[in-house]
């Protein structure tokens, strides 16, 4: 399984981006999944993540402002960020919970995209 994240770069104070996460390989089925992101010298965190079920949930830091949203037919999931500051400024990992074949669901990660936003 391998999940492809893009749609990083640069953008100003005030502006939005989208980021989208497709999952791939051998997929059973996708259950949770999310965004994290980490700046340097932070731990990451949590950015938001989201259900089979389509429920949701937001980082303090980012709610009011980032919408979390899944296409479940194709395995993607999204991340459209409004209103960006500079302190979102982090590189953002997408994360999946896969089920494959008859083997119990784990963890997977996305390579990781650069979201730079500039004062």
């Amino acid at each position: 399984v391998q999940l492809q994240a893009s749609g990083g770069g640069l953008v100003q104070t005030g502006g939005s981006l989208r980021l989208s996460c497709a999952a791939s390989g051998s997929i059973f089925s996708v259950n949770r999944m999310g965004w994290y992101r980490q700046a340097p010298g932070k731990q990451r965190e949590l950015v938001a993540a989201i259900s089979s079920g389509a429920r949701t949930n937001y980082g303090d830091s980012v709610k009011g402002r980032f919408t979390i949203f899944r296409d479940n037919a194709k395995n993607t999931v999204y991340l459209q960020m409004n209103s960006l500051k500079p302190e979102d400024t982090a590189v953002y990992y997408c994360n999946a919970d896969v089920v494959t074949g008859t083997s119990p669901s784990r963890d997977y990660w996305g390579q990781g995209t650069l979201v730079t936003v500039s004062s």
